[in-house]
């Protein structure tokens, strides 16, 4: 369905730029703005290849249920900052790519989509990180931030 989401809303979003063009014409002079896209297309992208790469072969780009023998609780690098960074790093990036555009409407369309789908995507996936490390992940929870805006993950009590 993301993959749906992504091309549909790309697709979309290219038009509404050029519909904008004719209408906000001045929107599209900002220069300054897009490069603010770009640092945060740059940031957002450079911020999931380090996740990735710190996480190694514990990196999976489907929530795993069944704990592997060789999976291990990556709390160092990135992982010290944000306890999701290839999500945060995703995050910033979408929303950077209209940002750059200078698509307004996309920008809010983005935003919304992507904090709806990591918010749901964090809480399944911590579910089974509490299943599959207990105590030491509901320690590293306390410590460290999601990195998403208002996004905490799943309640322990």
């Amino acid at each position: 369905m993301m993959k749906c989401v992504a091309s549909c809303g790309l697709a979309h979003c290219v038009r509404q730029y050029f519909i904008c063009l004719s209408s906000l014409s001045e929107l599209k002079q900002l220069s300054w703005l897009s490069f603010a896209g770009l640092l945060m297309v740059l940031c957002g992208e450079g911020l999931r290849k380090a996740a990735m790469l710190t996480a190694g072969s514990n990196f999976n780009h489907i929530v795993q249920n069944e704990k592997a023998q060789s999976h291990v609780l990556v709390t160092g690098g990135v992982y010290s900052y944000f306890r999701h960074p290839s999500y945060v790093g995703w995050f910033y990036w979408s929303i950077g790519t209209q940002v750059m555009l200078c698509n307004p409407v996309c920008i809010l369309g983005y935003t919304i989509a992507s904090w709806r789908f990591f918010r749901e995507r964090i809480e399944e996936e911590e579910l089974s990180l509490i299943h599959f490390f207990a105590e030491d992940y509901v320690e590293y929870k306390k410590k460290v931030p999601t990195g998403l805006p208002f996004i905490s993950g799943i309640r322990v009590n």
